[in-house]
């Protein structure tokens, strides 16, 4: 990062007071106030290098503080340990968090790379009692789909979904990489209140159905990788040569040799933003996808991961920042620009589903 987007990320998030809190907005139809921005705490298990942990505590605390208080996590991440990691912030701060976890993805400790999906009604019952126990909760407030399995039909698993909600287990459902008719569908067996998608200005694929059937039902629309996994944030000039050797996101195309230096090209209408707000690139990408909410009439909460206390009070900074129409405008074909797909295997994506 430049000096001068340093000093931006000062200033930036030095704009609000410190004791000033984000806006809020509601989960779903029926659910409780939540900060527009959320806080997606898998990166402090696994991916992206080492973690110093005490850094990352600090930086949960920090959540807090900024109003930032949909914390997200998953059961694969880190095996387990993403949760485990969390329950004592969860302890400490049970009534000021939302608190989300998954279920559906399975993968291997003999085989880190290896991916599966499980949305039968035994898997689910047993992965919400190991989460329930890691997370140290009686109940669960967001309960995820991660990822859909095309064996078990949509409906037999939000209807086991559902049960866990009768059951006092889970407060509210969402589902994550599913198309508009597959919310629809699903919505129809039991209210949904949130779906997590990949969405950014590099990706805009849940445009096609996704994002009005949520509109429409009145469902939180919840981007991951809001920052594209930071190629957004003008860190790399070329990730396939500067990211460590472990970094898992050498394994997407997006930051292959090929497609990297390509990428961080497309940056350059963000960075001349960036410039005229006096923030960071990042920032920038940030701003688009909260502006969201008004362009298609629904919530949006983004969840952008950091370790870092300094980050997530620049990844709230963006929340205040309103990008004009013209500056809308530039960055609106960006995405059909972007070199590589999201993931190397794009089975787990909802996008191979689109009718």
């Amino acid at each position: 990062m430049s000096t001068a987007e340093n000093t931006a990320m000062s200033n930036a998030s030095g704009n609000a007071s410190s004791d000033e809190k984000i806006a809020t907005v509601r989960l779903g139809n029926d659910g409780p106030q939540i900060g527009v921005q959320g806080f997606g705490a898998m990166g402090i298990s696994e991916f992206y290098g080492d973690t110093d942990e005490a850094a990352a505590r600090d930086t949960l605390e920090a959540t807090v503080e900024a109003g930032v208080t949909l914390i997200d996590t998953a059961d694969v991440y880190g095996f387990g340990a993403n949760e485990e990691f969390l329950a004592p912030f969860v302890a400490a701060h049970r009534d000021e968090i939302t608190l989300a976890t998954k279920f559906g993805l399975e993968r291997r400790v003999d085989d880190p790379h290896y991916r599966g999906f499980n949305n039968s009604r035994a898997y689910i019952r047993k992965a919400v009692e190991a989460s329930l126990r890691r997370l140290n909760v009686d109940v669960i407030d967001l309960y995820y789909m991660h990822r859909r399995d095309p064996q078990v039909p949509l409906v037999e698993t939000v209807g086991a979904m559902a049960e866990l909600v009768a059951e006092g287990k889970v407060k509210y459902l969402g589902l994550s990489e599913v198309t508009g008719a597959e919310l629809r569908d699903a919505y129809a067996v039991h209210p949904i209140a949130a779906l997590q998608s990949e969405w950014s200005v590099f990706s805009r694929d849940v445009e096609r159905s996704a994002v009005g059937a949520a509109a429409d039902l009145g469902v939180t629309f919840v981007p991951y990788s809001p920052l594209g996994r930071g190629l957004l944030t003008g860190a790399f000039a070329d990730a396939s040569k500067e990211l460590a050797s472990d970094d898992h996101r050498r394994t997407h195309p997006r930051f292959s040799d090929e497609n990297a230096k390509a990428n961080a090209a497309l940056l350059a209408p963000l960075h001349k933003i960036a410039a005229v707000h006096g923030v960071t690139t990042a920032q920038v990408a940030l701003a688009w996808v909260q502006q969201r909410a008004q362009v298609h009439g629904l919530s949006v909460v983004p969840i952008p991961g950091t370790r870092k206390r300094s980050r997530l009070l620049e990844n709230t900074g963006a929340t205040r920042i309103t990008l004009a129409a013209d500056e809308l405008a530039v960055l609106e074909p960006l995405a059909a620009q972007v070199s590589g797909d999201r993931y190397a295997n794009m089975d787990f994506t909802a996008v191979n589903r689109e009718g």
